[in-house]
């Protein structure tokens, strides 16, 4: 392996920054990389080498010249969730019905990064739709978690996790609608970020459930996911849900929680989070994470969130509700997939919509349709938004008790391929711990916090709305105390794609 994979995201910016390196020879490096494993863990889709080069080449041009980097990220390669749209690209969700689709134009947040000379390697896998939690469910096969290839590496965004682990990209971009970037970054030892919802421009992003779905940052540290963060933060006239204010200085934050300083800081315990049905392992790590932060000096309250235990339940009859309207518009007529089959443009759509759509998606589809229909939507879908208020109402109570809540990102660690593909109630419950902040648009991230039974673990830290400083500064303080005592789950733990 190049020793130029295994750098962080602001190691390398400071190499090509400095001309140690190019970026060409950086982007040059993750492709060798891709190469060599994807064949096994199967992260990406879509490889766009020859637009990397040409990205890096324009960011080695403008150094050389003497001026100053777009970003502090300028150069630095990433990988793509292929939800988000690309116009040199193909962009899928993973699903058969939008099969070699090109868009006719970037969504905000590749615009963002094309602008601030970060290098797009390509399109990562994911559950068709994001609408899973191991990445089984992707039309284009099955991605594979570094460290154990018999393994998920969770899901949706498995594929953008997945590349960060077996260090094809120091960074990459996911998605986050019940726990779509905490997950898989649980999963796979890396860093993933839910920003507050609206924090982060949805447009161009395929939409699964409008009301939950939220772009953010993936990296293997909590640094690089905050200098990425405020890449793709910030108000877009073009998305109606963006929200109007300055991205939160995340990075400042991060710096400060490095210094290992938490004194007056209140962490919340949530007692709903990490009770039964949490593997043995991870409670242990949970309960050492725990201990780690309050010999940082920050003060552990214990907080009750009553009404996170109907969360899972409002979750999926709210989700399906709003796939089911935002899914009616592959019907066949305007773009992607058509499968001529009958005379009629209802036989056409109905065609298409049976050979386009896997069965999970069809599965969410059928039960939404159910839960808005005459007679039911008040008893279904409208207490589940009565649901959805309660749980903000905790939130609201918990966050008026400590400035961030913790718990473990995931119940279980990664599990076997296969194991829970034919159980979908047994794959929701991965979601746990991740949906409520969903339901709320409150802010979390995911930090690996050690191994269980030689799998990585993730610990949650939960923020306000708008609060990601804070989540940074604690995310930042946990991780820089765990490397020092245990080191870094992806520098000292052994992905089998790296033996």
């Amino acid at each position: 392996m190049n020793e130029l994979t295994r750098l962080n995201a602001s190691e390398l910016a400071g190499k090509i920054h400095s001309r140690e390196v190019s970026a060409v020879e950086v982007a040059q490096a993750h492709l060798d990389r891709i190469a060599e494993v994807d064949g096994t863990v199967h992260a990406f889709l879509h490889v766009a080498a020859e637009a990397a080069l040409e990205s890096a080449g324009l960011v080695d041009a403008s150094i050389a010249a003497g001026s100053a980097p777009a970003s502090p990220l300028a150069g630095v390669p990433l990988a793509l969730k292929d939800v988000f749209t690309t116009s040199d690209m193909p962009t899928t969700a993973g699903s058969r019905i939008l099969e070699g689709w090109r868009p006719p134009y970037d969504a905000t947040v590749a615009t963002r990064l094309r602008e601030a000379g970060i290098t797009i390697l390509g399109k990562t896998n994911m559950d068709e739709f994001a609408m899973g939690s191991s990445t089984e469910h992707s039309a284009y096969g099955v991605t594979r978690n570094p460290w154990d290839t018999g393994r998920v590496p969770g899901g949706s965004g498995g594929g953008s996790a997945a590349a960060l682990a077996a260090f094809e990209a120091p960074l990459a971009i996911g998605t986050d609608t019940g726990g779509s970037i905490r997950q898989p970054a649980a999963f796979t030892g890396t860093v993933g970020v839910k920003p507050t919802y609206g924090g982060v421009s949805r447009y161009g992003l395929i939409a699964c459930a409008s009301s939950l779905d939220q772009g953010g940052p993936c990296a293997r540290t909590v640094l690089d996911a905050a200098l990425l963060h405020e890449v793709i933060g910030g108000h877009d006239p073009l998305d109606s849900t963006s929200i109007d204010q300055p991205v939160p200085s995340v990075v400042d934050a991060t710096r400060i929680g490095a210094a290992g300083d938490l004194s007056g800081v209140r962490v919340g315990v949530v007692r709903e989070l990490g009770g039964e049905g949490y593997q043995p392992g991870v409670r242990a790590s949970f309960d050492e994470a725990l201990a780690q932060l309050e010999k940082l000096g920050a003060e552990l309250v214990e907080v009750s969130c009553p009404h996170f235990e109907y969360g899972l339940a409002a979750y999926y009859l709210i989700l399906p509700s709003e796939v089911s309207s935002n899914l009616a518009r592959f019907d066949a007529m305007r773009y992607g997939l058509r499968v001529e089959k009958g005379a009629s443009a209802e036989e056409v759509m109905a065609a298409t919509r049976e050979a386009g759509f896997g069965p999970e998606v069809k599965r969410r589809i059928i039960l939404g349709t159910y839960a808005l229909s005459s007679g039911y939507y008040d008893a279904y879908y409208g207490q589940a938004q009565k649901v959805r208020t309660l749980i903000s109402r905790d939130f609201t109570a918990a966050f008026a008790q400590a400035d961030v809540l913790v718990s473990p990102t995931t119940p279980t660690t990664a599990f076997p391929i296969g194991d829970k593909v034919d159980d979908p109630l047994a794959m929701y419950l991965n979601d746990l711990a991740t949906i409520p902040t969903n339901l709320a648009g409150t802010a979390a991230m995911s930090v690996p916090s050690g191994l269980a039974e030689g799998l990585p673990v993730g610990l949650q830290v939960m923020a306000p709305a708008l609060g990601e400083a804070i989540m940074y500064r604690v995310g930042a303080a946990y991780e820089a105390a765990r490397d020092d005592e245990a080191g870094s789950p992806l520098i000292n733990g052994v992905p089998e794609v790296t033996r």
